[in-house]
């Protein structure tokens, strides 16, 4: 352990990571440097550099990341219609690459032998940090202190703080560990690993409960190009300042609360109770945009890859080589994906009220019911009979041997 002089580590201020900060300085007897990526905990981020330094950092970096969080993690998650098992929008998943890709940065500069993390061996997290280390330098030492500690438990952990008096965020009154970044806020342990006890009402942040929400229904518009969001009611913004207000409209109105048991990439099952405002109106305003704009069997094989677009941003493999052809395929796919899409927000739900586009496919004169010119119905007749003959000779085949 002694040959390493200087380690960076992925530093957050909570119970596990101010705890690690302790222990990589007692353990490696080396300088340890905090990484703080500030991907939008918003009131988080103030209090902890001081917290580092007084826990046993020698520096601590905070870096601003959230416009490229949401530029370039966020956005493409979206053109992908990205959903983890049907329901999760990967919040925690598409932070982690970037977060790991900045500490390797501030490695570099620093002259780092290792760096850290404070992910569980249990999680998917250590996945996610070091998958991203390993992309960017295969040489580079890791320590994952929960694989090699002998704390059992984070009980173990807040007895470690108090000792060595640190603050624990872990309370009675918060029993539970949470993640939050500028897409998303996502709320683990404690109290929810029964997942047959409800998720207590106190504990949400970004949202109100849809029965607390205004009895009248908000109405919006997202303007998108080439899948891409730019503008909410005509106001064009940058994408951490969009993400930022739709949060704030549909926390307001309790949209995007999601209670879930997932399947970690480790093999175990876990509870996850997640808030993502911003990004559910997000994705029901993308998908209204598509059905105008996207041809249909492009849309099919996009959406055909959504089940492992997701698997990758959820396991952790961001960079590599079958994600760079998946976020090409998903960026291709986007060319046409301009209009607008109107919403209506009312009591947790996040409905379509309308949708346009200067690229539209739709066409009224062939869509309609009525008498139209450009549409000949007995064509049909055709096109059904030859779709159908393989349907009719397994049928007339299964006729004759059963005379």
């Amino acid at each position: 352990m002694s040959d390493i002089k200087k380690i960076v580590l992925a530093y957050s201020g909570g119970l596990d990571t101010s705890v690690i900060m302790r222990w990589l300085v007692e353990t490696y007897k080396c300088e340890v440097v905090a990484f703080v990526a500030d991907v939008g905990q918003g009131e988080e981020v103030e209090p902890v550099r001081e917290k580092a330094l007084r826990t046993g950092a020698t520096t601590c970096y905070v870096e601003d990341l959230r416009e490229e969080f949401v530029r370039d993690f966020v956005f493409p998650c979206l053109q992908a219609n990205a959903l983890y098992e049907g329901r999760y929008l990967l919040g925690t998943s598409m932070a982690r690459p970037l977060i790991a890709k900045a500490q390797m940065a501030v490695a570099k500069r620093e002259g780092a032998d290792a760096v850290s993390h404070g992910a569980t061996g249990k999680g998917n997290d250590q996945v996610r940090f070091e998958l991203t280390y390993y992309a960017i330098d295969p040489t580079i030492r890791i320590i994952a202190p929960w694989r090699e500690w002998t704390f059992r438990s984070r009980t173990d952990l807040v007895e470690y703080a108090k000792k060595y008096g640190i603050p624990t965020p872990v309370t009675a009154e918060r029993p539970y560990s949470s993640d939050r970044n500028l897409f998303h806020i996502s709320f683990e342990g404690g109290i929810l690993e029964d997942p047959w006890a409800e998720a207590p009402e106190k504990m949400y942040v970004l949202s109100v409960s849809p029965e607390a929400a205004p009895s009248r229904p908000t109405y919006l518009e997202v303007e998108f190009e080439r899948g891409v969001p730019v503008a909410v009611d005509g106001t064009r913004m940058s994408p951490a300042t969009l993400l930022a207000h739709l949060n704030t409209i549909g926390g307001a109105n309790g949209i995007g609360r999601v209670d879930m048991v997932e399947n970690r990439y480790v093999g175990m099952k876990s509870r996850g109770v997640y808030e993502t405002p911003g990004g559910t109106i997000l994705q029901a305003a993308h998908r209204a945009v598509e059905s105008l704009t996207m041809d249909r069997e492009v849309m099919h094989l996009r959406d055909s890859l959504i089940p492992r677009f997701a698997e990758q941003v959820y396991y952790g493999y961001w960079y590599s080589p079958e994600m760079e052809v998946l976020l090409a395929t998903i960026a291709e796919s986007q060319k046409t994906v301009t209009g607008t899409a109107r919403l209506k927000l009312y009591k947790g739900n996040c409905d379509v009220a309308g949708r346009k586009s200067p690229a539209s496919l739709y066409d009224p004169a062939f869509a309609t019911f009525e008498a139209d010119q450009v549409y000949n119905q007995a064509d049909a007749t055709g096109f059904i009979r030859l779709n159908a003959l393989r349907l009719r000779i397994r049928a007339l085949t299964r006729m004759r041997s059963s005379v």
